[in-house]
């Protein structure tokens, strides 16, 4: 796969950002000294830290790093990644620095590190965390893998927790197997879909939220609360239309199409639907009440059940009327039942039992 295009707004870290470098890099203090000119034998006295601070080859890095190791002092460059990465360091990360696999890995059995996957260790006195978690996968996986999927979501901050499996996306010519953890997709990524994010590659908001929303079970209800905080509903559509064809688009493109007629109207149509499937009678649609109008009423029983399409929808006045509704419904001695579109598509045996409980016995209800 071709190498992504830097996404424009990246955040910064350590005076470096990812847009720049979307490996870790580190740019240690120089030593009290000051810089030592490059060079013939006035490098001589000088540290890997020193190396790297005054612009070193990597040769020269390198040199310096194999001396530290011999002298049996810890590349500075180790603590400087694991305080970034929350205690991680990938092999392929070291050597890149100078520290050649054989002195991490002595590091490690010393230190009495674990290895979380092949090459990525974790260092003694850190925790396995969902941040530890869904890093570790990605450093396992490749600076070209993207993390998408829940994991993603999680890294935006849309999900408080990250699954048990986190999903990444290679090219389809990479030659890495999924393994206990971490799950490997083979697509190509749309530069579009690709941002990087705390030092890794992550998907997109746009298509984060879209397979996010395939992959949970209240997805309908994550994706109303994505369109409320996150993201625009034609970002949404222009992600889908960059992905058609992959797995779940067909999933998605239903889920837009909800989300684009989840006004009440709409829930409103599901709900009559659903009782008439399942053969309820002594229902009103459209019930005059004082100045209010009741979505659905059974007047015999005085039960009121109010439907509520997708939040994104509602605007703060129809907010506010609803309740004002709602509350005059009560005073009034009315049950009053409310449900979502969610409730309606997801959960429509608990609706149905609901509106059987709140019904007298005066109100004929089949299999009741």
């Amino acid at each position: 796969m071709a190498t992504p295009r830097r996404p424009g707004r990246m955040i910064a870290t350590c005076g470096a950002s990812i847009a720049q470098q979307p490996r870790t890099v580190i740019t240690p203090r120089r030593s009290q000294q000051g810089a030592v000119a490059t060079g013939g034998g006035r490098n001589r006295g000088r540290s890997q830290q020193e190396a790297i601070a005054t612009g070193g080859d990597r040769k020269q890095v390198a040199r310096f790093a194999a001396r530290d190791a011999g002298g049996r002092q810890p590349a500075p460059v180790l603590d400087e990644l694991l305080r970034r990465q929350a205690g991680l360091v990938a092999v392929r990360q070291a050597q890149a620095h100078g520290v050649s696999p054989r002195t991490l890995q002595r590091r490690a059995a010393e230190a009495g590190w674990e290895r979380l996957h092949p090459a990525v260790y974790l260092a003694a006195g850190h925790r396995v965390t969902d941040e530890v978690r869904v890093r570790a996968a990605w450093l396992w996986a490749g600076e070209e893998a993207t993390v998408c999927g829940p994991a993603a979501a999680y890294w935006h901050g849309m999900l408080p927790t990250a699954p048990d499996v986190v999903d990444v996306t290679l090219a389809k010519s990479a030659g890495v197997r999924s393994r206990p953890g971490v799950r490997v997709r083979r697509r190509a990524l749309d530069h579009a879909d690709r941002v990087g994010i705390h030092d890794i590659w992550v998907s997109a908001v746009p298509l984060t939220t879209l397979e996010t929303a395939v992959a949970l079970p209240d997805g309908s209800a994550f994706l109303d609360r994505a369109l409320q905080r996150h993201v625009r509903l034609p970002t949404l559509r222009r992600a889908h239309s960059r992905n058609l064809g992959m797995r779940g688009s067909a999933a998605a493109g239903r889920l837009l199409t909800a989300a684009a007629d989840g006004a009440g109207s709409a829930a409103e149509r599901l709900l009559v639907r659903l009782l008439r499937d399942a053969a309820v009678e002594g229902w009103v649609l459209a019930h005059p009440f004082g100045p209010f109008v009741v979505d659905v009423a059974f007047p015999a029983a005085r039960v009121a059940i109010e439907v509520d399409g997708w939040a994104w929808h509602v605007d703060v006045e129809r907010f506010a009327t609803d309740r004002r509704k709602g509350n005059a419904l009560v005073a009034a001695g009315w049950t009053l039942l409310r449900f979502t579109w969610h409730d309606l598509t997801g959960a429509a045996d608990r609706v149905l039992a609901e509106i059987r409980a709140a019904l007298t016995p005066t109100i004929a209800v089949s299999g009741a």
